[in-house]
């Protein structure tokens, strides 16, 4: 009996052995055919760098190996950055249209629409230092341009009358500086700050000049979404027309009196308190006390265009991009 046991036991060990032993090898052979697999199929490729480049019609010193650099760090970081990038090529196909005569009528260069994504991608996000809007404009800068900033209204949430403000602060600067790319780095570190730093190190160009860590950045990055946003099909970003985000036919309602509740208001307008608040944003609470009559315009979407299919109807499903280009 004895025997009979040890030799089971034996048995056993060697089964599990060779279970183990064979379990082993095919999991090599998995992984090793796996590692195969995805190196067949993996590609990570350097992105593409334009010969020549320039920003507002001003020439980029492209062939400096520091320029380039900096540009290829930019343009790498934000290829390859695919989630945020897709939102922004998306959102820009609603916002150009509305950002790009309000620039034309101010004599500011097409351009500066990059300026915009990189401030804030089409969010009206708040920074840290309390910047607020597509433009990322603070408190005193946008009431020192004519917007409204109180508890009821905040118009550096209102994409026309903020991009209007911007345009001032840009036109501002370049009768100071005579450049659009010290203007576009005054815009990020302020005209004081530029101002020091071209008379503390005696150069007026942005490429030649030691700046903080987040302006020696910034025209470089405004470059890069150019770059993308230009020929997004060249940096890997496949759409159909219908992935864009559409413009939303709208139409404006003057009010020219005190609105004690918005939420009402909506509701007579045949809209959601939300849907309102989505298309003025610069409304920030529930009232707009208006004691000396002074005409807001509210927009509100055109009926049933709230609707995505109705919004897609005319947009044909096709490509942004040749059938055969893809390989």
């Amino acid at each position: 009996m004895k025997k009979m046991l040890f030799v089971l036991s034996g048995v056993i060990v060697l089964t599990i052995m060779l279970f183990s032993f064979f379990h082993s090898s095919g999991l090599k052979n998995s992984k090793s055919e796996s590692k195969s697999e995805f190196q067949k199929s993996y590609r990570v490729f350097a992105v593409d760098i334009p010969e020549k480049l320039d920003f507002a019609g001003e020439p980029v010193p492209i062939d400096r190996f520091d320029v380039r650099e900096s540009i290829d760090k930019e343009l790498t970081g934000n290829t390859f950055f695919q989630s945020q990038t897709s939102m922004y090529i998306k959102r820009a196909n609603r916002w150009f249209p509305v950002i790009e005569p309000i620039l034309k009528k101010n004599n500011i260069p097409d351009d500066f629409k990059y300026l915009a994504v990189a401030e804030s991608g089409f969010e009206n996000l708040v920074s840290p230092a309390n910047a607020v809007g597509f433009w990322q404009l603070l408190k005193e800068t946008a009431i020192s341009y004519g917007l409204i900033v109180n508890e009821e209204i905040d118009e550096r949430y209102n994409p026309e009358k903020s991009t209007e403000a911007a345009c001032k602060f840009i036109r501002e600067s370049y009768n100071t500086y005579k450049s659009w790319t010290e203007t576009a780095a005054s815009y990020n570190m302020g005209k004081a700050g530029l101002s020091k730093q071209i008379e503390t190190q005696k150069n007026s160009s942005y490429y030649d000049l030691l700046l903080n860590t987040e302006t020696s950045r910034y025209v470089y990055r405004i470059l890069a979404f150019k770059i993308i946003l230009s020929d997004p099909k060249s940096y890997g970003y496949y759409f159909k027309k219908r992935d864009l985000y559409p413009e939303i036919p709208s139409y404006f309602v003057a009010v020219d009196s005190s609105i004690t509740d918005i939420a009402g208001f909506a509701k007579k307008m045949k809209v959601s308190y939300k849907m309102l608040k989505w298309f003025n944003p610069w409304l920030r609470k529930n009232t707009l006390t208006n004691p000396t009559k002074k005409i807001y315009y509210l927009k509100l979407p055109k009926e049933g265009f709230i609707n995505y299919s109705t919004l897609l109807k005319d947009i044909p499903d096709e490509n942004l991009f040749p059938k055969d280009s893809v390989k």
